[in-house]
């Protein structure tokens, strides 16, 4: 359904029609965080009510048996309810943007994997993902639902939770990791990793590469759901205003690049990337 001015406040309503002219005519690129995913019940990093982070870094990961047990045990009872989460208003209005040939692609920071499942084709998960594993040493990969089963079987001890409240990361609090096995490669018994860039972790070059050549192939910039505190958005943002790109902001609450926006859309992202997508006109 498509929301209408009425169904905003005069200010969102005024913003949403600048950044309608900013963008009209216009390919654009669209760069989501994730406020992008909230509306599928997956909660934001730093907005309001969001829980305390306690991120684990690369570091901590690779060099400490407890650390990787606590993550696994973690995300293993957030798994159900985080590869349940099903996208929202707001990834399929991104799908359709696309598939109008009115948008180019989308750059995520997130890991949830619902921009594919929406039907966007070309995403750029400058993060990573949770539906992939893979070996540190052989480079072997496994998915994420295999290896699930695989610690189920190992660990038959573990209930999973229901209605579980999630962590950003889609993981949870474990109460307790006692007695549990770490899973393994089962190709050559190494380390393994979720395929996600921990904190403290550079993001790959040539993700990062792919995610500007989207954004150089565009013609305006849509920043949805993201607080822009990761390095990486901003850069893309100043790759397009060196250009002298339209860039438009759809967050609740403020981002630290809302001074360097063409339009800033102080709103939830679903019903405003909804409305872009219905009123946007198709490019001749």
């Amino acid at each position: 359904m498509t929301a209408t001015a009425t169904e905003f406040g005069p200010a969102t309503a005024l913003a949403l029609e600048q950044a309608l002219g900013a963008l009209s005519g216009r390919r654009i690129a669209v760069l989501t965080g994730a406020g992008v995913s909230t509306d599928s019940g997956i909660p934001d990093y730093r907005g309001k009510g969001a829980p305390v982070r306690t991120p684990m870094t690369v570091e901590q990961f690779l060099s400490s048996d407890s650390a990787r047990r606590r993550y696994w045990v973690g995300s293993h009872l957030g798994w159900k309810a985080f590869a349940a989460a099903t996208p929202n208003g707001g990834h399929r209005a991104i799908a359709d943007l696309e598939s109008r040939g009115l948008a180019t692609g989308v750059v995520t920071q997130n890991v949830d994997g619902l921009h594919v499942r929406a039907g966007s084709r070309r995403v750029v998960e400058l993060h990573g993902t949770m539906r992939r594993v893979f070996c540190t040493h052989c480079g072997q990969v496994f998915d994420r639902r295999d290896l699930a089963r695989r610690v189920e079987e190992d660990n038959p001890w573990i209930t999973v939770p229901e209605n579980v409240p999630l962590g950003p990361d889609g993981d949870v609090l474990p109460e307790s990791t006692d007695g549990f096995r770490i899973p393994s490669c089962s190709v050559c018994g190494g380390m393994l990793k979720p395929d996600v860039v921990f904190f403290g972790e550079f993001i790959p070059a040539e993700k990062f590469r792919e995610a500007e050549q989207l954004v150089h192939a565009s013609e305006g910039l849509v920043i949805a759901g993201s607080s822009l505190v990761v390095n990486s958005g901003i850069r893309l943002l100043e790759r397009a205003r060196r250009r002298r790109l339209p860039v438009v902001i759809v967050n609740r609450g403020a981002t630290r690049a809302d001074a360097r926006a063409t339009v800033k859309v102080d709103a939830g992202t679903s019903e405003v990337l909804r409305a872009l997508a219905d009123r946007l006109p198709s490019l001749g």
